[in-house]
């Protein structure tokens, strides 16, 4: 018998095969599901990012190994990016690394910089790899919980001075996955001072950046001094719709980048060139795509928003990302098991993103209009 490393046993169960188990039960058993669970967007990749992937996998130059750090054009359209979107500065030579989307750069992250038993500060709710990648890098990770009442952001002073002092890298996610929430440039600069006062990598995911409701997402790097301890992964997933092409970037301080770059040169070979043009032709093309996308989330977050409140679920209405966060008035799994059984629609109970996230359960708006109308009567059948 093969046994399992201790890193991989400590790590939680998997509960979304659970989840998945459950649906294609109720498939088998003839239920048409209307499935709000995957954070994945069912919009197609624009036709000329498409048009440029074509292109580029026929230039025989691509065809080979790729640089560790990305194609200098990909990271200088990453720069460019960001001054347009942002106005933030990058040195696209030193100050933007590519990736295999932003999942594997924050996986890696710790690998460079955690050694066994330090400390890392993670979100709870969050995003399951900020938890994973430590226990995989053999450190201690720290839950900050994600509060209602704080409006889903850490209390950074409510964590004690000894874990503080042992920390390393602090992990932090606005637009929120999975509480939609956002952060205002007050808090940003709260936790930049934090992690200069305790010499701790502040770790941005900002997957979500792009994708908002007449609000404009703040980038930690606009923040002063946030080059000394930033770095800000961003992906080309959720703006372009592109989950499925594996392509991201890291940007910030140096020295971090170069971290994690070392870990890259010695487990990864870079990012496919044919997928960087690609990836350039997105960030370089009209902000008209950015603005179409969200126009399209914009008018299902109205609607289920709507049906939800009209129901009487406890609900606010996102300023950003493609997910809905509704409380419920039992826990989240008996919920979502509910949910399933009596109108065949299935969400993401908050457990599965952390013991903070009980009592919640996320819609993603990855679903047509129409999809989601049929969902909000079903709803209303059940619970109205």
């Amino acid at each position: 018998m093969f046994e399992l490393s201790d890193r991989l046993t400590k790590l939680p169960p998997y509960l979304f095969a659970e989840i998945d188990a459950m649906k294609f039960e109720k498939i088998k058993e003839g239920v048409k599901v209307i499935d709000f669970g995957v954070g994945d967007p069912d919009l197609p990749t624009p036709i000329h990012i498409v048009e440029a992937m074509k292109k580029a996998v026929e230039r025989e130059e691509h065809h080979r190994y790729p640089s560790y750090e990305g194609m200098l054009s990909f990271r200088q359209a990453v720069a460019d990016f960001y001054r347009r979107r942002k106005g933030v500065k990058l040195d696209a030579e030193k100050e933007v690394v590519s990736l295999i989307g932003s999942k594997e750069g924050i996986a890696h992250l710790p690998l460079a910089f955690v050694n066994r038993d330090d400390v890392v500060l993670v979100p709870d709710p969050g995003y399951p790899v900020y938890f994973a990648s430590t226990i995989l890098a053999d450190g201690k990770p720290y839950k900050m919980p994600l509060k209602k009442e704080n409006g889903f952001l850490p209390d950074l002073n409510a964590i004690p001075s000894n874990v503080a002092k042992k920390a390393k890298i602090m992990f932090l996610n606005y637009p929120n996955n999975p509480t939609a929430s956002v952060a205002e440039k007050e808090f940003i600069k709260e936790a930049i001072d934090f992690c200069i006062d305790h010499d701790i990598i502040l770790a941005h995911d900002a997957a979500y950046s792009e994708v908002t409701f007449d609000y404009k997402a703040k980038s930690f790097l606009e923040v002063n001094n946030a080059f000394d301890v930033v770095i800000e992964f961003n992906s080309l997933s959720k703006t372009y719709n592109m989950t499925g092409w594996r392509v991201g970037f890291a940007v910030g301080n140096s020295e971090i980048l170069a971290g994690l770059l070392k870990v890259k040169t010695n487990v990864d070979s870079g990012v496919f060139q044919a997928v960087q043009e690609a990836a350039i032709a997105a960030m370089s093309g009209s902000d008209d795509v950015i603005d179409k996308n969200n126009e399209i989330y914009r008018e299902r977050r109205d609607l289920l928003f709507e049906g939800l409140k009209e129901v009487g679920f406890n609900v606010e209405k996102p300023k950003a990302t493609f997910y809905v966060w509704c409380e419920v008035d039992m826990s989240s799994m008996e919920f979502t098991k509910k949910l399933l059984n009596e109108t065949g629609i299935l969400v993401t109970p908050g457990i599965g993103f952390g013991e903070y996230g009980e009592g919640f359960v996320r819609f993603a708006l990855t679903r047509d209009v129409e999809v989601i109308r049929e969902a909000v009567e079903r709803i209303k059948n059940a619970f109205g």
